[in-house]
C-alpha cells in the first residue's frame, strides 16, 4: 500500500490529506488557479505588505514609550523570531505548492482539525488585518486632502472622528482592490510592483536625508534606565504573562526591548501572506523560500536603518506617536519632507491591504476546494481563473466593517493570530519529517527539531505579552469555530467523504 493509500489518512478528526492529494486538488480545471507569479513578484509582495503601518507609526510608539534608541534592538528580536518562523514556511511552501499556507500545511502534517483551527484563525487575522490598515490608509489621505483644502463632510469620516459615523475612503479602497484581485493575480502584481517602489523609494529618503541631521547625543542612553510602566499592571489589558505569574514587564531597559519587540511584531505581519500564492506561482519549489526569506530580510535591514536614523534626529522622549517619521523631519526645519512621507505611507499602505485580501482569499478558497466551507466558494472564474466569489463576499464584508467600526482595539488580534500560525508551522515540519521522510523537499529547513522548537518558543512568548483581553477574544472566535466545524466541516470534509465510501 503507498503512503498516499493509508487508511489512517482518512479516519476521525486529525485525518491528514496527503501532499499528493493535495496537488491532484490543484489541477482540477474548475478549481484550478493561474501560474503567473515569478520570485520576483513574491519577493514585491512581501516587502509590500510588511512595510506598511508598522514603520510609519510603531517606531515613534515603542521608541517614546518602551526602548528608546534600543528600538533598533527590538526590530532585531522581532526579525529573529520571524526568521525562524521564515525557515519553516519556506520548507512547507516549496514542499507542498498549494493555496492556504498554513491551514495546508497543517492538513498535511497534523490533521484535518488542527488544519480547520488554523484556517479559521487565518481568515481572522486577515479580514482584521485588511479593515485596520484600511482605516489607517484613510486617516493618511485625509491628512493629504486637508493639506490642500479638500475637506470629507464629517459624517463620512469614519467612526474614530468627531461626528463621522461612516469611512467612505476606508470602504471605496477595499472595493477597488476586489475588483483587482478579481481581474487577476499578474495584474495584482504589477500594481504591487509599482507602489512598493513608491514606498521603498521615500523609506530610502528617510535613512538617507535622515543621516544628515543625526544628532549623536539623542542616542544617550542607547539603552534608558529601566522604569515601571505608569499606573503599575492589572486588569484585562495587562500582559498574559503578568496574569498568570505576576510577571510586571518594563519600560526600557534590556526586558523593554522584548515588550517593545512583542508590538513591533505587528510591523513584520504579512511575509507569511507570501505563502498563500504557492498555487499561483510558476517554478514554487525554487521560487516560494527566494521570495518568503528575501522579502523578510530586505524589510529588517529597512526597519533597523529606520529606527536608527529616527532616534538619532529626535530625542526618544520628544518623538510623536503617530507620525514619528514625519514629525521628525519637521522638527528638524524640513517639512517638504513630512509631506513625502506621508504621501509614501498612503500610497504604501494600499498593497498592504491588497495583499492581505489576497491572503484571506486563498486560505478561505483552500477551505472551501476541500470541503470544509461549501464548494460554491472554490469555482474559479472562466476567464481570470481567480477565486472570484470569496473575493467579492469577503471584499464586500470587510468594506462594510471597515466603513462602519473603530478596531484599533482589535489590531493585536493579528498579532495573535499570526503568532499562533507560526506555531502551528513548526509543529507540522517536525510532524512531517518523520511522517514522509521520503517527500523531495527543494528546500529544508536546518536543525531540526531544534529550530522548529525555538520557532514555538519564541513565538509563544510573544503571545504571552499581548494583553489577557486579546487571549480572551482569541479564545471566543476559536470556539466559534469549532462549532462551525462540528456542524458543518466535518460533514462536508471530501477527506472524511471519501473515506466513508471506501468502507462501503
Amino acid at each position: 500500500m503507498s503512503t498516499d493509500q493509508q487508511p489512517r489518512a482518512n479516519t476521525g478528526m486529525f485525518r491528514t490529506k496527503t501532499v499528493e492529494q493535495s496537488i491532484r486538488d490543484t489541477e482540477e480545471p474548475e478549481h484550478a488557479l493561474r501560474k503567473s507569479l515569478s520570485a520576483w513578484d513574491l519577493t514585491v509582495f512581501g516587502v509590500g505588505v510588511i512595510i506598511g503601518t508598522g514603520i510609519f507609526v510603531l517606531t515613534g510608539k515603542v521608541a517614546k514609550e518602551n526602548a528608546g534608541p534600543a528600538t533598533a534592538l527590538a526590530f532585531v528580536a522581532a526579525g529573529i523570531v520571524c526568521a525562524l518562523a521564515a525557515l519553516c514556511y519556506a520548507e512547507f511552501a516549496s514542499t507542498v505548492p498549494v493555496a492556504g499556507s498554513a491551514y495546508t500545511f497543517a492538513y498535511a502534517s497534523i490533521g484535518e482539525l488542527p488544519a480547520w483551527i488554523i484556517g479559521w484563525d487565518l481568515v481572522l487575522e486577515f479580514a482584521l488585518g485588511t479593515a485596520v490598515v484600511a482605516v489607517g490608509w484613510s486617516g493618511y489621505v485625509r491628512s493629504l486632502m486637508d493639506n490642500i483644502g479638500w475637506h470629507l463632510p464629517a459624517a463620512l469620516e469614519g467612526p474614530d472622528v468627531a461626528g463621522g459615523t461612516f469611512d467612505i475612503l476606508a470602504f471605496l479602497l477595499v472595493l477597488v482592490l476586489t475588483v483587482v484581485l478579481v481581474l487577476g493575480m499578474k495584474l495584482s502584481a504589477r500594481i504591487t510592483t509599482v507602489v512598493v517602489a513608491i514606498k521603498v523609494t521615500v523609506v530610502m529618503i528617510v535613512i538617507i536625508a535622515g543621516l544628515f541631521f543625526i544628532v549623536g547625543d539623542n542616542y544617550k542612553p542607547f539603552i534608558p534606565p529601566a522604569v515601571t510602566p505608569p499606573g503599575g499592571g492589572s486588569g484585562w489589558s495587562e500582559p498574559l504573562v503578568q496574569l498568570i505569574f505576576g510577571y510586571e514587564p518594563t519600560n526600557f531597559g534590556v526586558m523593554g526591548i522584548f515588550t517593545a519587540a512583542s508590538v513591533v511584531f505587528f510591523a513584520f505581519i504579512g511575509f507569511d501572506v507570501v505563502a498563500t500564492a504557492a498555487e499561483e506561482t510558476k517554478l514554487p519549489q525554487r521560487d516560494m523560500p527566494r521570495g518568503i526569506l528575501g522579502s523578510l530580510l530586505i524589510c529588517t535591514v529597512l526597519y533597523v536603518a529606520v529606527a536608527l536614523v529616527v532616534t538619532g534626529m529626535e530625542k526618544y522622549t520628544r518623538l510623536s506617536t503617530s507620525a514619528p517619521l514625519a514629525d521628525a523631519f519637521k522638527a528638524a526645519g524640513h517639512p517638504w519632507y513630512a509631506g513625502v512621507i506621508s504621501f509614501g505611507a498612503a500610497v504604501g499602505l494600499t498593497t498592504v491591504c491588497l495583499i492581505l485580501l489576497l491572503g484571506q482569499t486563498r486560505v478561505f478558497f483552500a477551505m472551501s476546494r476541500d470541503g470544509l466551507l461549501p464548494r460554491f466558494f472554490s469555482v474559479t472564474h472562466p476567464r481570470f481563473r481567480t477565486p472570484y466569489r470569496p473575493t467579492i463576499l469577503l471584499g464586500v464584508i470587510i468594506a462594510i466593517v471597515a466603513g462602519f467600526t473603530s478596531i484599533n482595539e482589535l489590531a493585536t488580534l493579528v498579532n495573535i493570530g499570526t503568532l499562533f500560525a507560526f506555531v502551528v508551522v513548526a509543529v507540522g515540519v517536525m510532524v512531517l519529517r518523520r511522517t514522509r521522510p521520503d517527500l523531495p523537499r527543494a528546500f529544508r529547513t536546518p536543525w531540526v527539531p531544534v529550530l522548529p522548537i525555538l520557532s514555538i518558543a519564541a513565538s509563544f512568548w510573544l503571545m504571552l505579552n499581548l494583553p489577557g483581553e486579546t487571549w480572551f477574544r482569541f479564545a471566543v472566535w476559536m470556539v466559534i469555530g469549532f462549532f462551525v466545524y462540528f456542524l458543518y466541516g466535518r460533514r462536508h470534509s471530501r477527506l472524511g467523504q471519501e473515506g466513508r465510501s471506501a468502507r462501503y
